[in-house]
């Protein structure tokens, strides 16, 4: 099978078995949101979720977190991975907020990429759910799922899966289709053991065929 037509039928598979899909990560606004995922680094969606209620009730904006130090923060984030790291990234982020940019979140991915604990991967899901923009951040989800699949060939790395898939997604869909993947590789095609019983793909799945049947 050519890969345009892989992907075409991953699309028509998504399309269907998940019409609506979306980050489960909680917010109101993007600088919510460029907290939670800072903080979902390594971290579940689900373990945010429960910390950044009270954060944010704390630090709402960037000015009120730029004005504290991180061992401040760090008490209200400490049941996550990495908080010292997290904390210091956290401030840091909302200092350069409000100097380079008046504390708005930018939509461009360089220029968020400026910001402390922002990489590439924060970059596109900030401007992706946020501004609808058509980038695609590749995590260990995605990434696992692409090459699974076939999607991706010989990716040794997120950015060279990014490309790969960006290649053949169409650019209106490349938002949703961020989600698609990741949930599927968080509820189905999940790392030690995937549930190919509960999958759709399996018949245009490279790794199914290989390992499985």
């Amino acid at each position: 099978m050519r890969k345009k037509e892989l992907f075409e039928k991953v699309i028509a598979y998504f399309e269907e078995a998940m019409p609506v899909a979306e980050t489960e990560l909680e917010y109101e606004n993007p600088f919510e949101l460029i907290v939670a995922v800072i903080l979902s680094a390594q971290c579940t969606d689900k373990r945010v979720n429960m910390i950044t209620p009270e954060l944010l009730q704390r630090f709402p904006t960037p000015q009120k977190m730029a004005e504290v130090e991180p061992s401040e923060v760090f008490e209200y984030i400490k049941s996550c991975s990495y908080p010292n790291n997290k904390a210091k990234h956290l401030v840091g982020m909302a200092q350069k907020l409000i100097e380079l940019y008046n504390g708005k979140v930018p939509d461009d991915v360089d220029e968020l990429q400026k910001l402390p604990g922002v990489g590439r991967k924060t970059a596109n899901v900030i401007a992706s759910v946020v501004y609808n923009k058509p980038t695609l951040a590749v995590d260990t989800h995605v990434f696992r799922v692409a090459a699974r699949i076939g999607l991706s060939t010989n990716a040794k790395t997120p950015y060279a899966t990014e490309k790969q898939l960006m290649e053949y997604i169409p650019l209106d869909l490349v938002p949703k289709a961020h989600h698609w993947l990741i949930l599927h590789g968080r509820y189905v095609c999940i790392a030690r053991k995937p549930k190919c019983e509960k999958c759709g793909l399996t018949e245009i799945c490279k790794y199914y065929q290989s390992e499985i049947k």
